[in-house]
Formats: structure tokens, C-alpha cells, sequence
């Protein structure tokens, strides 16, 4: 076979992405995750545990607050934490090499690693509905707009991670690494600190995206309402998500530094 008919079967492989490979292996990272007591709960009881604030009551602005931090904390531990932590480790230990060398793609190998912690960001921002009216919260207004928001989320805060790997050494140094990324999206749950001017571009950050597209979630009358509203949040998402996906595409690392 030519060399040239072997690149282009390998571009065409790269492109490609089978389901039922990606949810093989994303099972596969889900029981490692499983046995992990602290990555269970940062999973779970971290993110859902600012729930708490809406049984001491206080009015529609503290409980939006509160849903809030449950949904960025759960996009930046199971998703985006967990996400760095397992490529790291998996790249030190070659099993990312092991498998870039077999049938599965690339693409199908990031989102095997990304989709547990995703699917538990989607399982946690959908308990905070039932958790919230319980407590004496509205429903939300747009649960599309809600939908769309955590995924993109999700898709922006996994890209994040990758990039993070390709300049964390190991496990441990991650936990210095992830600091400028969590840094960037708490403080965007802190707008109304800041003067107006600056408040602006605040709410444009990854966490001040989130915190705007909760509160609009929930003032939202319907499905078509809100949406018009949530232009600009939406737009800065999809700057944030190109802006980390091109980083991450840059700098991925397959194998351990030499």
C-alpha cells in the first residue's frame, strides 16, 4: 500500500466517529471513574451541595444564584476536571497511544474520555429542577434554552481540559494546571461586584455565560421565549468553544514528554 493511501485512509479514520465505539469506551472510563470514592464525589456532591442555600429560603435572584453554582460546579468538576485528570493520567500510562494505535479515532477517544463526566453535568443540572421547585423555586421557563446551554457548556469546558493536559506533566500537577481555567469561570459568577463598565465583560466569561443563561432560563415564558435575550451569551459561548477547540487541536499530546 502507498504511503499516500495510507494518509488518506488515516484522515478519513480521523474524521470518522462510531457510536458504538465512543460509548465501549466511555463505559470503559465510567467504571475507573466509579472506583474512585473522591471523583464521585466531586461528581455529585460538590456540585449539587449550593442546593442547600434554597432551604434557608430568600427570593427568585438568590435561588437563580444557587442553580447556578450547582451547574458551573458541575461543569468544571465532572466535566472539566475529571476530563484533564484521565487524559493525563491515561497519556502517562500510553493507554491513549495504545488506542490511537487500534481502530478508534481520535475524535472517538476525547469524547469517550468527556462523556461520563458529561452525562453526569446533564444528570446534576437536571436534579436541580425537582430540588428547586421542592424547595418553593419556579420551574424553569425555557428548558430548551437550559438543554442547549449545559451541553455547550459541557463541549466548551471538556475542550478546555484537553488543552490543559498537553502542558500538565501528571495527575498530581493538575491541580496547579486547572487553576487559571477554574479561576476564569468562578469569576464570572461575581459580576455584580465589579463597576458596570467592567461587569460587561465579566458576564462574558465561562462562568458569567452560565450565571446569564440561568437567569434567563428561568425568566423565560416558553420555548421561543428568551432566546433573543440569550444572543450575546450564546455568541460568547460559541467564541469560548472555537477559541478552546482550536487550542486543544493544537496542542494535544498522545504520548508522555520525552
Amino acid at each position: 500500500m502507498s504511503t499516500s493511501t495510507t494518509s488518506m485512509r488515516t484522515r478519513s479514520r480521523s474524521a470518522a466517529v462510531d457510536p458504538r465505539r465512543v460509548g465501549g469506551l466511555a463505559r470503559a472510563n465510567l467504571r475507573l471513574m466509579t472506583r474512585n470514592l473522591v471523583t464521585l464525589l466531586y461528581a455529585f456532591v460538590l456540585p449539587l451541595a449550593p442546593m442547600a442555600l434554597l432551604l434557608g429560603g430568600g427570593g427568585p435572584s438568590a435561588q437563580r444564584t444557587a442553580v447556578a453554582t450547582v451547574l458551573l460546579l458541575a461543569l468544571l468538576f465532572p466535566v472539566y476536571y475529571n476530563t484533564l485528570s484521565q487524559i493525563v493520567t491515561r497519556r502517562d500510562e500510553l493507554v491513549l497511544k495504545r488506542l490511537r494505535s487500534g481502530e478508534a479515532t481520535d475524535a472517538e477517544i476525547l469524547t469517550a474520555v468527556a462523556l461520563p463526566g458529561t452525562v453526569i453535568a446533564l444528570l446534576v443540572s437536571a436534579l436541580v429542577v425537582p430540588i428547586g421547585a421542592a424547595a418553593g423555586m419556579d420551574l424553569p421557563g425555557n428548558p430548551l434554552l437550559y438543554l442547549v446551554g449545559v451541553l455547550a457548556c459541557s463541549v466548551m469546558f471538556a475542550a478546555f481540559a484537553i488543552w490543559t493536559a498537553a502542558w500538565t506533566r501528571n495527575a498530581e500537577a493538575a491541580q496547579l494546571t486547572s487553576a487559571p481555567v477554574l479561576v476564569l469561570a468562578m469569576i464570572g459568577t461575581m459580576s455584580g461586584v465589579f463597576p458596570d463598565r467592567v461587569a460587561r465583560w465579566i458576564e462574558l466569561t465561562p462562568g458569567g455565560v452560565v450565571t446569564q443563561l440561568v437567569e434567563l432560563t428561568w425568566s423565560a415564558d416558553g420555548l421561543l421565549d428568551g432566546w433573543a435575550d440569550a444572543a450575546r451569551a450564546l455568541v460568547a459561548l460559541v467564541c469560548w468553544i472555537a477559541l478552546a477547540a482550536a487550542l486543544a487541536r493544537r496542542s494535544m499530546r498522545w504520548e508522555p514528554r520525552g
